[in-house]
C-alpha cells in the first residue's frame, strides 16, 4: 500500500529558497513536499505538462552542483543534530 504523504506546513517559504547560478529557486523535493505528493509525480506532471510552465520554470543541477548541494545538507544536519 502506497504511503499517504501530508501537505508540509511551512512557516515561511522564504527558508526553502535557495539561490543557484543567481536565480531563488526551491528545489523538487521542497515543492513536492509542499503539496505532499511524491517528488517523482511533481516531475512527471511537470514533464506531461511541459505547455503549462515558462521555459525557465525548471532545471537540471550539473554533477558539481549536486554535490555542493549534499555537502551542505549534511554540514547543516551535523549543525542541527549537534555532532
Amino acid at each position: 500500500m502506497a504511503e499517504k504523504l501530508i501537505p508540509h506546513a511551512v512557516d515561511s517559504v522564504e527558508e526553502l529558497i535557495l539561490t543557484i547560478r543567481n536565480q531563488k529557486v526551491i528545489l523538487d523535493t521542497d515543492l513536492a513536499r509542499i503539496y505532499g505528493v511524491p517528488t517523482k509525480a511533481l516531475n512527471q506532471a511537470v514533464k506531461r505538462n511541459a505547455d503549462r510552465f515558462p521555459s525557465d520554470f525548471a532545471f537540471l543541477l550539473t554533477l558539481q552542483e549536486a554535490s555542493w548541494m549534499r555537502s551542505q545538507f549534511v554540514t547543516a544536519s551535523k549543525r542541527v543534530l549537534g555532532v
